[in-house]
């Protein structure tokens, strides 16, 4: 069919002709109602966007002179946020000559990992930058993921080996159809 008489067609049912497939030999195109397929498409990436989860990062911060009871009280808050589906930040800052003694931070991340055990996975072990020492912990990845990952729960490592986070691919953009503005090339088909 021509694209005049496609065009023709859609003008008398007061329908658009819109290029669907324009790498096609010959191009296809459609007649549809423009406006609601856009609205119907963003529809649903609004529904989509409900279904979201959106992890936050919550931070813990020590320094190395902590009491067992202000750490306790810090180690359950981390807890508690990654009960939540947070990941947790511990922070310690060193001031003056406390960078003297950063081993002793080190420890004390190494205790809050153990202590935490299998209720987090560590995605960054303890490293230092500038004055402070900080460690991302996540929350164990779950059988009722709807990632459709393969598996259980990863456990925190209890040496210092580094677990790196699961690198996903980006979703791929689908091609939008292109509202045809009146000239089609020659021999444009309709559906």
């Amino acid at each position: 069919m021509t694209p005049q008489e496609a065009l023709k067609i859609a003008r008398e049912r007061n329908m658009d002709l819109v290029e669907v497939s324009p790498t096609a030999q010959p191009p296809v195109c459609r007649i549809m109602d423009f406006g609601k397929y856009l609205y119907q498409q963003e529809k649903r990436e609004r529904e989509a966007k409900k279904h979201q989860k959106v992890i936050t990062v919550k931070e813990v911060k020590f320094r190395i002179n902590v009491d067992d009871h202000d750490y306790e009280t810090k180690k359950n808050h981390a807890l508690r946020f990654l009960e939540e589906g947070d990941k947790v930040k511990a922070t310690i800052f060193f001031r003056g000559r406390e960078m003297t003694r950063t081993g002793l931070g080190r420890e004390l991340l190494q205790r809050l990992i153990k202590d935490i055990g299998n209720r987090a996975i560590v995605e960054n072990m303890p490293r230092q930058e500038g004055n402070t020492l900080h460690a991302i912990l996540a929350p164990p990845k779950t059988d009722k993921a709807k990632t459709g990952g393969g598996g259980g729960q990863k456990q925190a490592p209890s040496s210092g080996s580094q677990q790196q986070p699961p690198k996903t691919g980006g979703v791929a953009a689908s091609a939008a159809p292109q509202r045809a503005t009146g000239t089609a090339g020659p021999g444009s088909p309709s559906q």
